[in-house]
């Protein structure tokens, strides 16, 4: 075994799309990879406190959190790039799409196929960094992604994850089998 010391490599890391509004209005969207579901109804975003996005999240407590598709793969590593407190047209030039959710203060972004509309609940300043809870006020989903039963359908998100340890992007989505289920059997021995 090799050693690597302290390192994040944990795999998969998440991609996901913190959608929120400028102080003039514009949308600024930001990939992120440290945070995820926390509780039922709850996100919690690992954010570096200078993003621009941040910022953004403190004027207006709201956000949304979007699953990007492989088929934005591009744009949403751009998001990743691109400093909002540097790059003030960098949504523009995405070639994106948004529309303002019905529900928070934020953008809903129109590529991609899931996205949660959340609220600002708490800012923790940890000594790692800060730490954002949101509560989940709704889900949208693209029909595109849904199942015969109206439910959304991992496998037609055509998602991505992130690879820290070599800084990649891998596409997943194949079922493997079902979770409570699949190991199921061992419970039945000894």
């Amino acid at each position: 075994m090799k050693h690597f010391g302290v390192q994040p490599f944990l795999f998969p890391m998440p991609t996901y799309m913190i959608g929120t509004y400028n102080e003039d209005g514009s949308v600024d969207e930001m990939m992120m990879a440290w945070g995820g579901i926390c509780a039922e109804d709850m996100v919690a975003l690992n954010l570096e406190a200078s993003h621009k996005t941040v910022a953004n999240l403190k004027a207006r407590g709201a956000f949304t959190l979007a699953i990007p598709g492989t088929d934005t793969m591009k744009e949403s590593d751009f998001f990743g790039i691109a400093s909002g407190n540097k790059v003030a047209d960098k949504f523009q030039r995405s070639g994106l799409h948004a529309v303002k959710s019905d529900k928070v203060d934020a953008p809903i972004i129109t590529e991609y196929p899931v996205t949660l509309e959340c609220e600002v609940v708490e800012f923790q300043q940890q000594p790692y960094g800060l730490r954002v809870l949101g509560r989940i006020v709704d889900v949208l989903a693209d029909e595109k992604v849904l199942d015969e039963k109206g439910k959304i359908d991992a496998g037609k998100l055509h998602a991505f994850v992130f690879d820290q340890m070599r800084n990649g992007y891998y596409a997943i989505g194949d079922h493997i089998g079902q979770a409570w289920n699949a190991g199921a059997g061992l419970m039945k021995q000894g």
